[in-house]
């Protein structure tokens, strides 16, 4: 088969994708959201018109990089979750290209989950496409979710159950909000790496949980608190940063006991992060590289050419 146009529109980065399942070639063009200097994010109604802005821009870059590909699928993130009552408008920017595309070019459409295209990209990324076949234990922290599924092939989509998540504060938000904190632009995530790499400490702070989920909202205290008693912001940056691995490591640990055997798997654009991923070496898990942990359209066009190999 031809190339595979991927597009995805989530509330942090407006994403295109071009992927040849025949040779694995992947190109990409994305761009961050433009979030004003002190803010913390976007209405629905700014982030909807700034992927319609720039999704032109993003197609023509791309399709630069590879004149004379033949387009034979399109595939598109729709909604945040494959569960009922997801959604957010601004997946409509994403779908409204994607199908016009599609209809111009005669292409079939595939539909999918901003959360099912995270789990597909790292995949991707890790060379590890085969664990799409069967169940595996897939983390996606990001700023609008912290869970822990059963991941398993059901038709054209991935069956998705919940295993674990965050009962409040999700991991992107309390990165943003300690970088916020600490005069960093959002989102965050990238330079508070930087700041907390500066630190020669490593904490070691007790999780808050309940079974298998977590509470991440005292870490936002834990900060504020910290920097006011004149903690050095790269140490606030590496307690931010170190209580996430906590969480995430005794996240790891339950939902093991609830599914023994399955694969793990981490995704999403926090666990792009080096010292988190450092520190969760010893579970064996699967992690994307980080380009592909991040919001992409890699994943979306990676699940289309699989349903169609399939």
């Amino acid at each position: 088969m031809g190339w595979v146009l991927g597009v995805d529109t989530s509330n942090y980065t407006t994403s295109t994708a071009l992927y040849c399942p025949e040779t694995g070639a992947m190109l990409q063009q994305k761009r961050l959201l433009p979030v004003k200097a002190g803010e913390l994010g976007l209405r629905q109604s700014d982030a909807l018109f700034a992927h319609v802005k720039a999704l032109p821009e993003l197609m023509e870059a791309l399709f630069a990089e590879a004149p004379g590909a033949k387009v034979e699928q399109v595939a598109v993130s729709v909604r945040p979750r494959p569960a009922e009552g997801s959604y957010m408008p601004c997946f409509l920017a994403g779908e409204s290209a994607a199908a016009s595309v599609a209809a111009a070019l005669g292409a079939p459409l595939y539909r999918c989950s901003h959360q099912e295209g995270h789990i597909a990209a790292a995949l991707y990324s890790a060379g590890r496409l085969e664990l799409l076949k069967g169940e595996l234990i897939a983390f996606h922290l990001s700023g609008g979710t912290t869970e822990a599924v059963l991941a398993s092939p059901e038709g054209e989509c991935l069956s998705i159950r919940q295993l674990a998540g965050s009962l409040d504060l999700k991991a992107g938000q309390a990165v943003d909000r300690v970088g916020g904190m600490l005069g960093l632009a959002f989102p965050a995530g990238r330079a508070l790496e930087e700041l907390a790499l500066q630190s020669s400490r490593v904490y070691d702070p007790r999780p808050s949980m309940k079974g298998a989920d977590c509470s991440l909202s005292g870490i936002q205290n834990q900060c504020e608190k910290r920097l006011a008693e004149g903690e050095p912001p790269c140490d606030v940056a590496r307690f931010c940063l170190d209580s996430i691995y906590a969480a995430l490591a005794a996240m790891t640990q339950q939902v093991r006991k609830i599914c023994p055997g399955r694969p793990l798997l981490y995704a999403g654009g926090v666990l792009s992060n080096r010292i988190i991923r450092e520190r969760m070496a010893p579970f064996g898990g699967v992690f994307g590289l980080p380009d592909f942990s991040r919001d992409n359209a890699a994943g979306v066009a990676v699940l289309a050419a699989q349903r169609c190999c399939d």
